[in-house]
């Protein structure tokens, strides 16, 4: 939030439209280089075209803000944190459906007092409040930003000494972390491997133990480990599920043909039967489909992504015999619409399955945990964050943390949540309703102001002599 003060303030104070663009552009090729910089894993082709979209994205910001520095009254105030709401709702959906990571919301998951109002707001809305106190600080707008830095805080206080999520029964969670034959690298055979892996340590699990387990997107998969193509697989995790008395939800990717796969997590019951699947709704673009394919042929890092992944149709939930649960693949955690959705239709627990095998040791698992732990947050509901290579977590309603894995090991995950029995929290039921008043205000404001000011040459006119 201080960063976000510092460059408006500097923003506010360039002498040209030139250098305001040029404050804007280095910010965010800043911020972004330095938070994305895991996707070099993947080669340059993967982190270079996303850190200069967000420049360019900061660049616009920095000489509109720059456009505003003369209204250091609250008009401009209300003007500078719709420009800012405007920014992040582009970001999430624009181009090829947005990219959410680095929302100025996130940076407080990890306080407490701070992330519960995302609850009321969702984490977009609470990324408008942190930056409407960081305008305020910037205009030297001392007691406005107090202001809204005590709403914030006592609304959060509030939410803490509230019990507005109503407790159900207790859910024993068994998050299997099977890891894969090489992990962060790629082997021969690996996804047979890697289900093999999975299986054996499933088979660790007591009777009774558990009421749900969890292996995590791509711990099945492939032409010889799908439990949809082969009836063996299927066999073997149902007989699993049978004797530990569980549902078990698993992820694979499937191949349909020679340029079309699945991403899917699949439920068993604990009869041992396949109840039903989810569909991944938003593949990650030129890492689970190539958009325009014809025109990138030579870019050869895209030869890694033969095929392209067919999206679902909409969220899924699952009734089992402890509630309602629903799953979001990887990517589509980053975004708080594919949640909000799930928990809408019903959903009372939500598995967030992911594989991130691809970044190594780097900093992206732990950047994604602070991700969906505000997917908890908003929906009110707990998260099962489990990852084949990455941290697996179980996150409470409130965004708290249980254990943490290691990267790339092989662990068995055992926790507790409970089904909320709540209905909708405010943002599940009205979205980003704050970001768009937010932007309603300062169009508002923007109309009004121009709408009062006399036309050009009125003024000279008027104040004439004969």
């Amino acid at each position: 939030m201080l960063g976000v003060a510092v460059f408006i303030y500097a923003v506010r104070l360039a002498q040209t439209s030139g250098t305001a663009w040029m404050t804007g552009a280095v910010f965010g090729l800043a911020a972004f280089g330095g938070l994305l910089w895991f996707f070099s894993k993947l080669g340059l082709i993967a982190v270079v075209p996303l850190v200069l979209l967000h420049g360019a994205y900061f660049a616009l910001f920095g000489r509109l803000v720059w456009a505003l520095r003369t209204k250091s009254g609250i008009s401009g105030w209300v003007m500078t944190v719709g420009l800012w709401a405007g920014l992040e709702l582009a970001r999430d959906n624009f181009p090829l459906g947005g990219f959410s990571w680095g929302s100025l919301g996130y940076s407080v998951s990890n306080m407490a007092l701070l992330r519960l109002p995302a609850r009321l707001v969702g984490t977009a809305g609470l990324g408008v409040i942190l930056v409407a106190v960081a305008a305020a600080l910037a205009m030297r707008r001392w007691r406005l930003g107090a202001v809204v830095v005590s709403f914030l805080l006592i609304l959060g206080w509030v939410l803490v000494g509230s019990t507005p999520l109503v407790p159900g029964d207790p859910v024993r969670v068994a998050v299997v972390q099977g890891s894969t034959p090489c992990p962060f690298e790629h082997c021969p055979d690996e996804r047979y491997g890697t289900y093999r892996q999975h299986l054996e340590l499933t088979g660790s699990i007591g009777k009774g133990d558990a009421d749900l387990v969890v292996w995590a997107e791509g711990s099945t998969g492939s032409l010889n480990a799908d439990p949809m193509l082969v009836p063996a697989v299927a066999q073997q995790m149902g007989s699993q599920a049978v004797r530990i008395g569980a549902y078990l939800l698993a992820g694979g990717d499937r191949p349909i043909s020679e340029t079309e796969w699945i991403n899917a997590n699949v439920l068993f019951d604990p009869a041992g039967e396949i109840v039903g699947e989810y569909r991944k709704r938003h593949p990650v673009p030129f890492g689970e489909y190539v958009p325009a394919r014809r025109f990138f042929g030579w870019v050869e890092e895209l030869a890694a992504v033969p095929r392209d992944m067919v999206r679902g149709a909409g969220p899924v939930v699952f009734d089992t015999t402890f509630g309602k649960i629903g799953s979001v693949i990887s990517f589509e955690g980053a975004f708080a619409r594919y949640s909000r959705e799930t928990a809408a239709a019903g959903a009372r627990v939500l598995v967030v399955a992911t594989n991130e095998a691809s970044y190594d040791r780097t900093p992206a698992t732990d950047q994604f945990i602070g991700i969906t732990r505000m997917r908890a947050v908003e929906t009110g509901i707990p998260v099962i964050h489990a990852a084949v290579t990455g941290r697996s977590v179980i996150i409470q309603p409130d965004g708290e943390l249980g254990k943490l894995t290691g990267l790339g090991t092989r662990e068995l995950l055992v926790g507790t949540v409970i089904v909320t029995n709540h209905g909708p929290t405010p943002f599940v039921r009205f979205g980003n309703w704050l970001v768009w008043l937010t932007l309603a205000a300062a169009g508002s404001v923007f109309f009004f102001e121009k709408a009062r000011r006399p036309p050009v040459g009125v003024a000279a006119v008027s104040g004439s002599k004969p």
